[in-house]
């Protein structure tokens, strides 16, 4: 078990597997990594720019439109990320040969498609 303490300070990514839920991004490809981080940003502008548009009394339509927009490109980073887990993590689970490994990350897959259809 990792102590608490460890896991509140910045060195807790490298005590975790890296295969675990905070471990995964440590080991994400670096370019994959950083267009994720240029797109979450590019995302987190487009919504700032929606809260100007709501205080500035824009129309509804463009606002509308603008949250789709913003909905479209946090997609586009969800399939990104979910891209590169099925190339990291699932694919060494299926590498491994532990049966139970690899159900666990075939139902977590699942699970997350689910939900991202909702």
């Amino acid at each position: 078990m990792i102590p608490v303490a460890v896991l509140m300070g910045t060195a807790h990514i490298d005590a975790l597997p890296k295969y675990t839920l905070g471990g995964y991004i440590a080991i994400m490809a670096k370019s994959s990594k950083a267009e994720t981080l240029r797109r979450l940003g590019r995302i987190e502008g487009q919504v700032r720019g929606l809260a100007r548009m709501v205080e500035d009394d824009r129309y509804c339509i463009d606002i509308v439109t603008q949250i789709a927009a913003v909905r479209a490109a946090l997609r586009r980073a969800e399939e990104e990320i979910l891209r590169d887990h099925v190339a990291h993590c699932v694919e060494h689970a299926i590498a491994s040969g532990n049966k139970t490994d690899q159900r666990k990350k075939i139902a977590e897959l699942m699970d997350v498609m689910g939900r991202a259809s909702r």
